[in-house]
């Protein structure tokens, strides 16, 4: 097993700015790294900060308070926990959240977010309390091109690299 990545938060004053809400820094106190539930799993569960209530229909974005430092050549991707899309339909808004190893280095601390849908059929509504996991993380290694010539550097999240 190669260990190739570490999570960490980010500072209280980026995760107070990205929240947005009264009790942030009471909120920030209490986020957990992202961890593995069995030594065989693939996927590190990610914990809501707060508590999530969904109707049918309804997205939230959810600023995780995560950051994580990746080795060059892995990529961390993001994706709902298997019970709660089988149960809720809960999905991604961008289907797969990508996290790329120079996104640690952002001006915004590498802070990942992820913005989720209940696209329950039923009607049924969502609630994913305090702590609970919501989302998970799986490191993948990834090449490159022969011919690959990127030189470029990041800095920020959705869409900055063009």
């Amino acid at each position: 097993m190669k260990r190739i990545a570490e999570f960490h938060k980010v500072s209280m004053a980026r995760f107070c700015e990205d929240c947005a809400r009264p009790d942030a820094e009471e909120i920030y106190r209490a986020i957990k790294l992202p961890c593995r539930a069995t030594a065989g799993s693939a996927g590190y569960d990610f914990f809501a900060p707060f508590d999530i209530e969904l109707k049918a229909g309804e997205s939230a974005k959810i600023p995780t308070g995560i950051r994580a430092e990746i080795d060059e050549g892995w990529v961390l991707s993001i994706y709902p926990r298997s019970g709660l899309g089988f149960k809720f339909r809960l999905q991604l808004d961008n289907t797969v959240g990508i996290i790329d190893s120079d996104y640690f280095h952002s001006d915004n601390e590498g802070h990942i977010f992820v913005k989720i849908t209940n696209d329950s059929r039923e009607g049924k509504p969502l609630l994913i309390p305090a702590g609970s996991g919501f989302a998970q993380g799986i490191f993948t290694e990834y090449g490159t091109t022969r011919s690959d010539s990127a030189t470029a550097q990041r800095n920020g999240g959705f869409g900055s690299t063009g």
